[in-house]
């Protein structure tokens, strides 16, 4: 898997099954496919608890969601404590570029959960857009945990 990833490393439970690796997921108390797009993931959720500090019980993954009539799965939103969703989260694998494609389908996404916050990565790149009375900006990095709920 990709190492030169923008987020820390941290300690990594992989467990190989029928010859394939697995990744526990600390959200969703689960072993996972590790894909390349799931090491990018496991990656960002970490950098979100351990240095954003965003409470974990506060992370959703991998979520359906109804638009138009059309299920569609989120990768990562996170919630403030009244349970209003915050920021959303799309994430790619580290070889898949970051198109309008993908910032589209993120937008799309929020039409339903309306956040205030927006990131896209490949775990080589980030984007972080904050949305203030409909008007979008991108910022340099993603605030703290407290920072989004303001």
């Amino acid at each position: 898997m990709e190492s030169s990833l923008i987020y820390p490393t941290f300690n990594v439970r992989i467990k190989q099954e029928n010859n394939k690796p697995y990744v526990f997921d600390e959200i969703r108390k689960k072993c996972i496919l590790l894909t390349p797009e799931e090491w990018v993931r496991q990656h960002l959720l970490n950098h979100l608890i351990a240095v954003k500090n965003v409470p974990a019980s506060l992370i959703s993954v991998e979520k359906e969601i109804n638009l138009n009539n059309t299920k569609k799965r989120y990768d990562i939103v996170v919630y403030n404590k009244t349970l209003q969703p915050v920021l959303l989260i799309e994430c790619k694998a580290p070889d898949v570029p970051i198109t309008e494609t993908t910032l589209e389908q993120t937008l799309r996404y929020n039409l339903i959960l309306g956040v205030n916050y927006l990131l896209i990565t490949n775990g080589i790149k980030q984007f972080v857009i904050g949305i203030e009375n409909g008007k979008s900006k991108l910022l340099k990095e993603l605030p703290d945990y407290d920072q989004l709920i303001l």
